[in-house]
């Protein structure tokens, strides 16, 4: 319904559905080619998949690097280097009859097992270990580029984990209308944060909100007025002083000469 939708809304170019490993289903990947849309579906480690992956050759693999770091979805760690290959033509839904067997590339990425600090006495890592991250895609771009479009879904993640932790745990009523003006009001809110962020700090430009308004709106600070000015009295040995005083002079930097 999404694609057809899309379609009719006037989206022209590739259309991709992406999604997670609860959508990798013959029913899926049938409705997209109905709606001349492409898929990029994540398929976990099912037996056929992991025959699959084993059979990739060594000189397959790909470095890639991620312009920013990406949460492994089993570790949380941020990973801004693993490998990557693909089987060209693999055959999903083999056991089912033949018109809902679909061939397509399956994408895999790898990320090294990071051996833990060897304890005297103990063996050191012999082989390496790796965790791979398949999905199935008919996207017609290279490798490499299939595989960071399907990875940049962390991102979109990353944001409704945040507003899960804070606005969006707190929708008004049931009400569709109210919800809506709430919802409203989280996107303003959320990309004036952002926008805070990048002004203050590389590391604020990455920070959670809950952490921006920690460091930088919910400060204990006095307002103090004399001579028809105004004076913000900071606290005494604040480690956010240098962000929020470079946030300040951003925002308040008079506009250059016309």
């Amino acid at each position: 319904m999404a694609l057809a939708t899309a379609r009719e809304a006037g989206c022209t170019g590739n259309r991709i559905l992406r999604a997670d490993s609860q959508f990798y289903n013959a029913g899926v990947i049938s409705a997209c080619r109905r709606a001349g849309a492409h898929f990029s579906i994540t398929t976990g480690m099912n037996p056929s998949i992991k025959r699959a992956v084993l059979c990739i050759p060594a000189e397959a693999w790909q470095q890639i690097t991620y312009s920013t770091a990406m949460p492994d979805p089993e570790t949380g760690e941020p990973i801004s280097d693993a490998e990557v290959a693909e089987m060209p033509a693999y055959t999903a839904f083999a056991s089912r009859k033949k018109s809902e067997r679909v061939t397509a590339r399956l994408i895999v990425r790898r990320v090294r097992e990071l051996a833990k600090p060897a304890v005297v006495g103990e063996q050191g890592e012999l082989f390496p270990a790796w965790r791979y991250h398949p999905f199935f895609t008919d996207n017609p771009a290279q490798t490499l580029q299939a595989e960071r479009e399907h990875r940049h879904h962390a991102v979109v993640e990353q944001v409704i984990a945040d507003s899960k932790a804070s606005t969006l745990a707190h929708l008004p009523s049931g009400h569709f209308h109210a919800n809506a003006a709430w919802l409203t009001l989280w996107a303003m809110t959320y990309n004036l944060l952002r926008a805070t962020g990048a002004l203050t700090s590389a590391f604020h430009a990455k920070a959670t909100t809950a952490t921006l308004r920690a460091h930088l709106v919910q400060i204990p600070a006095r307002i103090a007025r004399s001579a028809r000015r105004i004076t913000l009295h900071l606290p005494d040995n604040w480690p956010w002083h240098h962000a929020w005083t470079h946030l300040f002079d951003a925002a308040h930097d008079p506009p250059g000469p016309a």
